[in-house]
């Protein structure tokens, strides 16, 4: 085991684990730790705790100090010049005549580093933009290009469910969502319905489905049949989320279904329609 701390960069940002180095933190202090780009101003998500060896990216990386005053007015200064940052960098874009938008501006905690990210349909030719950021900003200048998913997860929104976009949130990382969890879910496969803000499909689908294949799993589909506390007979209608099962009796074939809850029934041998097994029955 390995004691470690979690620290995020940003609000919906992946958790990174840091060795402490006998410094005890709480959850959203800021700190100041040691990152492949040098020193970095983060919050802490996670306190003091253990994990598993296997959990960890070597190296791990060192905290260098709960962050002091100073420490918190640099960030607020990096913070305005982000800003500054931004607007000349659109009214570089522009007069160079690329075809591509800026989505953020970030600069390093020591200064010695602005990143801005954009998106862009092609390719984009950005070496003469490069010149003139580094000649204005005299520090070292990197532009990278992000996909649209990446994209609303900085600048955020609101989804068609009316909440804050899931990935600007609380979700970490992507993963890969198919047309196939929809179809499962009993979803319109219409794209408009399924896509998010950012035009691809919902991250919803994915987080989701586990629960999905689960209730999926225990519920009786339309067509099987059930023994119910009224008696065998096939199920007509089922919703997975809700556990509710419209069931036609064999004594009532004619009958109005009955409703039940998919805790009150038990599968019965097979599946197939009324007519079918009314056949089988006779025979």
């Amino acid at each position: 085991m390995v004691e470690v701390v979690g620290v995020r960069f940003s609000d919906a940002g992946k958790v990174y684990y840091f060795d402490p180095d006998q410094t005890k933190v709480e959850k959203d202090q800021m700190v100041i730790v040691e990152t492949n780009r040098g020193l970095e101003y983060g919050q802490v998500a996670v306190g003091n705790h253990e994990v598993e060896n296997k959990e960890i990216v070597k190296p791990l990386r060192r905290l260098v100090r709960i962050a002091t005053q100073s420490d918190i007015e640099k960030a607020e200064e990096n913070e305005a010049k982000e800003k500054e940052a931004f607007d000349i960098c659109l009214k570089k874009i522009e007069h160079h005549g690329l075809d591509m938008k800026l989505v953020r501006v970030e600069f390093a905690f020591d200064g010695n580093k602005a990143t801005f990210y954009f998106t862009a349909d092609a390719r984009v030719d950005f070496r003469a933009l490069v010149k003139d950021l580094a000649g204005v900003f005299r520090t070292r200048i990197e532009l990278r290009q992000i996909g649209v998913r990446d994209e609303s997860k900085m600048i955020g929104g609101l989804g068609i469910c009316g909440r804050p976009f899931c990935c600007s949130t609380f979700l970490h990382d992507f993963h890969p969502v198919t047309i196939k969890m929809a179809k499962q879910q009993g979803l319109s496969l219409n794209p408009v319905k399924i896509s998010g803000t950012c035009g691809r499909l919902m991250c919803c689908l994915k987080y989701e489905q586990e629960a999905y294949e689960e209730l999926s799993r225990i519920t009786p589909r339309a067509g099987a049949w059930v023994q119910t506390p009224l008696g065998r007979g096939t199920v007509l209608e089922s919703n997975i989320l809700t556990g509710k099962l419209k069931v036609r009796l064999d004594r009532y074939e004619d009958g109005l279904p009955e409703v039940f809850h998919r805790d009150e029934v038990k599968i019965s041998r097979g599946k197939g329609d009324f007519a079918a097994r009314k056949n089988q029955d006779e025979d």
